[in-house]
């Protein structure tokens, strides 16, 4: 039966250690003071002595530890606790350290550092990587009413740390939220054919400088590096259309590049030319002027040696005329001995069919002169053999008359 049930009258123990009835007697419940020492009895912690109370006191049960145990105890706990006190900052990262919910005044550059355990908050923040983020963005209104779909890359790294850590409670999700209205914003007042063709990078500096004005206005300690605009697709209800503008943009930029590209190959060639024609009339100029002006020389030496001798001066006038006009006729006159001194033979005729037949060259000597007027003789009527001198032949044929 129960130490507590009603029949129980003091037969059990009270399980506490309360020693039965108290009061005289009575039930009741047990004392909760001596039920505490005899808890802290057990496990040693006041020593194993006894205790008294108001009935008289109980020697506590179980064998307590000892003062020295506790001792090694506490060390240990202490040791272990410096140990992880220890921390490594690495080169690209630097630390940001809370004592008790403030911010000590300068970060923690890298190396083997110590800071107290449960006492201070170590945030290590990667300053040198270079993060990147894309941002889908589809069906964006434009300012002319018009809906596309594009794809922003934003890449970014940690410039302040300790504005990262404490400014803001989630940098991360703010720079997403404040890509989105940057974007947003920037498409909305750009036109759709401007954002699909050539508008492109303008769209990704005004992204990125609205972005870095949200971003030093939160003070998240962030540093926007680029912002590229990585696709841009009109809805696919009239993508087939958009398509075919961009190609005829294309064209129109292929043909104007072929129509440079030819103008800065004929444009040289033109300027040269001109240039050319420019020397060769300033030669043919310096030119006549030269044959002029030496023609006058030559006239006024002319007219003294005609003063000196106006006979000897006229004929040898006269002989260099003739020369001149026979040596540029093809007409040859031949002088000779007997008969009519005025024969007409068309040697240049007969020479350049001898030439063309026989394959010979033209007489050059005296000699062959003789024996090229030896092979004449047949075809000149009432002239004999040696009959023709072969000087005054070649001399005929150089245009110059013997007397």
């Amino acid at each position: 039966m129960a130490w507590n049930e009603p029949g129980n009258n003091g037969n059990d123990p009270d399980p506490w250690g309360g020693g039965g009835r108290r009061g005289g007697g009575n039930q009741g419940p047990p004392d909760i003071d001596e039920v505490i020492r005899n808890l802290l009895g057990r496990f040693g912690i006041l020593g194993g002595g006894s205790k008294g109370g108001s009935g008289g006191g109980k020697k506590a049960s179980g064998k307590g530890m000892s003062g020295g145990l506790l001792a090694g105890f506490v060390v240990v706990a202490l040791v272990v606790w410096g140990f992880l006190g220890f921390y490594i900052v690495d080169e690209a990262e630097r630390a940001v350290v809370l004592r008790f919910g403030r911010v000590l005044d300068n970060t923690v550059t890298p190396g083997l550092h110590w800071n107290p355990p449960l006492v201070d908050e170590v945030n290590k923040v990667n300053v040198s990587e270079l993060n990147s983020k894309e941002y889908q963005n589809r069906a964006m209104l434009t300012t002319d009413e018009n809906i596309i779909d594009i794809v922003v890359t934003v890449q970014y790294r940690i410039d302040d740390p300790v504005k990262y850590v404490i400014a803001v409670q989630d940098p991360e999700r703010s720079l997403d939220n404040a890509s989105e209205s940057a974007i947003r914003h920037v498409v909305g007042g750009n036109f759709m054919d401007q954002i699909l063709t050539e508008g492109r990078p303008l769209v990704a500096a005004d992204v990125h400088d609205r972005l870095q004005n949200y971003m030093d206005l939160y003070n998240t300690g962030i540093y926007i590096s680029q912002v590229n605009v990585a696709a841009v697709n009109p809805p696919e209800a009239v993508r087939p259309a958009f398509e075919d503008v961009i190609e005829a943009r294309e064209d129109e930029q292929r043909a104007q590049n072929q129509a440079q590209q030819y103008a800065n190959r004929v444009i040289p060639e033109a300027r040269g030319e001109a240039q050319r024609q420019i020397e060769q009339a300033n030669a043919y100029k310096e030119e006549v002027i030269a044959r002029a002006e030496g023609d006058a020389s030559r006239f006024d030496q002319l007219l003294l040696e005609y003063q000196k001798a106006p006979e000897v001066t006229r004929q040898r006038m006269y002989i260099d005329s003739i020369q001149d006009v026979m040596t540029a006729s093809s007409k040859i006159m031949i002088d000779v001995e007997g008969g009519n001194n005025m024969l007409y033979v068309p040697l240049d005729k007969i020479l350049e069919q001898n030439t063309s037949v026989t394959g010979a060259a033209r007489p050059r000597s005296a000699a062959e002169w003789r024996d090229f007027a030896d092979e004449l003789v047949p075809y000149l009527p009432n002239i004999s053999s040696g009959a023709i001198d072969a000087s005054r032949l070649s001399d005929a044929r150089s245009g110059v008359s013997r007397p």
